[in-house]
């Protein structure tokens, strides 16, 4: 199954000194034909779902992990 996603899916891993996050992008950006466009498009997707996590009770559980 998870061969059929990879071929479905582009999949992207972000690395800062604190962070490794495995991206699975679902939204299809081909349509927007400008390459700044296209790349600022995905920047605010990421930003509105770190900003969306942020709201979740998930977020809350994960911060209790360093309790």
């Amino acid at each position: 199954m998870d061969d059929f996603l990879d071929e479905l899916y582009p999949e992207i891993t972000l690395e800062t000194d604190d962070i490794i996050m495995n991206l699975t992008i679902k939204k299809d950006y081909s349509q927007i034909e400008d390459l700044d466009k296209r790349k600022e498009e995905f920047i605010n997707d990421l930003k509105a779902f770190i900003k969306e996590f942020e709201e979740t009770p998930e977020s809350d559980d994960f911060m209790r992990y360093y309790e």
